[in-house]
């Protein structure tokens, strides 16, 4: 089975700030949602397993080949959509494609037939004879997602991948995301919950560099059980329910504020406890010092 193994991996940068620390992770085909707030080192953790970047210690083991010393066998089967997609904006979508596709090594006929079953599967064939310096975000990231997949990757590493995209088009993208997972390891990179939860298999929570949790949905929506509750306060009162308690959520209602806090114990006598999603388990894993003290009954 195919597998890439993760072992004690650490990145650090000038300074001595480590964006990747002691990370430790084995895959298997699947779609596993990277889940993480901007700066918590998905990105380089991306990177490394893209074999852009070495790290500074640990290894990662593509089919038992270490990466960092013999990246080719790696590199011949990865797709890769980085977070900042660079394009050549005087070419067409399909040119682009063309381009990339000589550079990955596909054959010439293949490669054709391959670009427009790609242009379809990300709906820009209406749009491929346009030049990528035209198009809007959003069109060239599908264009972006497209090139991840020219070579049918056994390994697909997506980072922040739906950024740019309209609701329509995030869904389309999940879809084939859950799809490729059924045969080849599928890594999903983002900040953005609902778009784990409509897609991964299992799901990692990085913070500060390092693994806090990797388990399926369901396992990180049980660790959240028991603390998640709803109340409705006046607007007035919302501030002081804020700084003394994480909250996951507020709705106006005519009745006054709906809040969604997230705590060990109930926040008011009246507040009712209400099934975790999977925004307030990511919430309460991550939030560390950073959550309210919660000393004081509301």
């Amino acid at each position: 089975m195919t597998e890439l193994q993760i072992l004690d991996l650490t990145k650090e940068y000038r300074g001595g700030k480590r964006a990747v620390d002691s990370f430790t992770l084995t895959l298997r085909p699947g779609v596993l949602g990277l889940l993480g707030a901007n700066g918590a080192g998905k990105s380089s953790l991306m990177r490394i397993l893209a074999t852009v970047t070495r790290p500074t210690s640990g290894r990662v083991l593509w089919e038992g080949t270490d990466i960092a010393r013999r990246p080719g066998p790696l590199r011949r089967t990865v797709g890769y959509l980085p977070q900042d997609f660079g394009v050549y904006p005087q070419l067409t979508a399909r040119e682009f494609l063309g381009y990339l596709a000589a550079a990955k090594g596909l054959r010439r006929r293949s490669a054709r037939a391959r670009i427009e079953e790609l242009l379809e599967l990300v709906n820009l064939s209406g749009a491929a004879g346009q030049r990528l310096g035209a198009m809007s975000g959003g069109m060239r990231q599908r264009v972006g997602i497209a090139q991840a997949l020219l070579n049918d990757p056994a390994l697909l590493i997506v980072d922040e991948p739906t950024v740019g995209l309209d609701p329509e088009e995030r869904l389309r993208f999940g879809g084939l995301l859950s799809g490729l997972g059924a045969d080849r390891i599928v890594v999903l990179s983002t900040h953005i919950v609902p778009d784990v939860a409509a897609t991964a298999d299992r799901i990692a929570v990085m913070g500060g560099g390092r693994l806090l949790h990797h388990g399926s949905p369901e396992e990180l929506l049980r660790g959240a059980e028991g603390s998640v509750w709803e109340l409705t306060v006046a607007a007035d009162q919302l501030p002081l329910l804020r700084s003394r308690f994480l909250l996951g959520g507020t709705t106006r209602t005519p009745q006054g504020v709906r809040a969604r806090v997230l705590s060990g114990h109930p926040p008011a006598p009246e507040a009712q406890p209400v099934p975790p999603r999977l925004e307030d388990a990511y919430l309460l894993l991550t939030a560390g010092p950073a959550v309210p003290e919660q000393v004081a009954a509301w």
